[in-house]
């Protein structure tokens, strides 16, 4: 490895998959100065994807979605300090304050902070209701179905989806309901989502599917069910609320940086001098969309992170990603690339394989080019058919990093969430369309 010049120290601030792989991408571009990463949850940095199945089934123990061991931690040369949330940040010096009552400074800030998954009104206190973004929340999930038999799971997109299934698997009552008319009908298109939902149904996942939750039912503080607008109680022994997530930019408030929907960035993933933002926090300016984006999957932090470092050591690269995530649900295992658009004229079409036996890739259009690839159960089909949308997005006068994604060495990302909020539109694991917001840059 060459030594490459670079500012004298870099804090990373978040210790998830993003902010790794910031610190790996430094260390293996050749820098070698001060590098230190800042993580809120007690853990070393782990892997998001296996959470709602592997872990929460039981199938794996926490150690396994440790992404690096501690040898190769220490082979980074890196100080993380852990357990210890950032709760400030002055642009100005680029200093940090954290929880515990440390001030941190680096010549370059990272911000890695992710997302916090959204929250029901009334939910904060009621025993039984659980939400899933960390692995202490996954630990704790798995307590709970352990000790239940009714599970209601409270939104249609990816997450609600996946753990519907792995709890279905563990032999648990389930109900799934969300707005959508069926699971990741805002990501797929409704040809792929009425076969995922009768995946579910055959399975014996109860769906109640285009209603709106009007409030959590408890009794002496613990949950009983979920009331849907139209009066229906489900009932429930414990409940999962997956309705997406929000930037985690609190700590950020007051700091002067843009903040919407994340840390507000331009197209080299910078938020200000010598701050950069990465992973599921950041909204970046996407050149080729012209427009601003905000991606939320385990592929688009590892991405990021390499052209986020070579940025901070001299580079001048855009980020502009063909986008890719994948879901298992029971024996079906999705993979997309690029943008699934789900509104009426989109054209969807099957190119390999057959629907009726839910083992195809299908491809999708809009106004006769082609936005996505998406394999059911066809993997070696489906990274063949995504050179189709390299050719479509690459533009080779720009100097966007335009990435022929390699499949990630997982099998599942419930980093990717769908669910509506109210106010805004969804923001969808897949990039530009089919609902995500892109707004033009001012």
């Amino acid at each position: 490895m060459v030594s490459v010049a670079g500012p004298s120290s870099v804090l990373v601030v978040g210790a998830s998959a993003a902010g790794l792989c910031t610190a790996e991408a430094l260390r293996r571009k050749g820098y070698t100065g001060r590098l230190t990463v800042l993580g809120g949850e007690l853990h070393l940095p782990y892997d998001r994807p296996p959470l709602s199945k592997q872990i929460l089934s039981g199938a794996w123990t926490p150690d396994r979605v440790r992404l690096r061991t501690e040898d190769a931690l220490a082979g980074l040369d890196a100080e993380f300090l852990l357990a210890d949330p950032a709760i400030g940040l002055d642009p100005a010096t680029r200093t940090v304050r954290t929880a515990s009552g440390r001030t941190l400074r680096g010549e370059v800030v990272v911000v890695a902070t992710g997302a916090r998954p959204c929250a029901l009104p009334g939910q904060a206190g009621l025993a039984g209701v659980h939400v899933l973004r960390t692995l202490d929340d996954a630990l704790a999930l798995r307590a709970g179905l352990a000790a239940s038999s009714r599970l209601v799971v409270v939104g249609d997109g990816v997450l609600g989806a996946e753990v519907a299934a792995t709890a279905r698997t563990l032999g648990l009552d389930v109900t799934l309901t969300g707005p959508r008319p069926a699971p990741m009908a805002g990501t797929l298109g409704p040809l792929v989502a009425n076969l995922l939902a009768e995946v579910h149904a055959e399975h014996g996942v109860r769906l109640r599917m285009g209603g709106r939750v009007a409030a959590l039912a408890g009794q002496d503080g613990t949950v009983t069910g979920v009331r849907l607008e139209d009066g229906e109680v489900l009932p429930a022994d414990i409940v999962v609320v997956a309705i997406g997530a929000d930037p985690a930019t609190e700590w950020l408030g007051g700091s002067g940086l843009p903040l919407d929907d994340g840390l507000v960035c331009d197209s080299r993933c910078r938020a200000a001098e010598g701050i950069y933002a990465v992973g599921d926090v950041a909204r970046r300016h996407d050149e080729r969309l012209g427009g601003l984006v905000r991606l939320e999957n385990r592929t688009n932090a590892a991405e990021q992170a390499g052209v986020v470092a070579a940025n901070i050591l001299g580079a001048d690269l855009s980020y502009s990603p063909v986008p890719y995530f994948w879901t298992d649900q029971f024996a079906a295992k999705l993979q997309i690339h690029g943008t699934l658009p789900t509104h009426a004229d989109a054209d969807v079409t099957v190119v390999d394989g057959d629907l009726a036996a839910r083992r195809f890739v299908a491809r999708y259009s809009h106004a006769g080019r082609v936005t996505g690839v998406l394999g059911w159960n066809m993997p070696k089909q489906t990274r063949l058919r995504r050179q189709e949308l390299l050719e479509t997005h690459t533009d080779r006068t720009s100097r966007s990093v335009l990435t022929p994604t390699a499949v990630p060495g997982g099998d599942d990302d419930p980093d990717v969430r769908s669910g509506h909020r109210a106010g805004r539109p969804p923001v969808l694991p897949h990039g530009p369309g089919g609902g995500l917001p892109v707004r033009p840059a001012s």
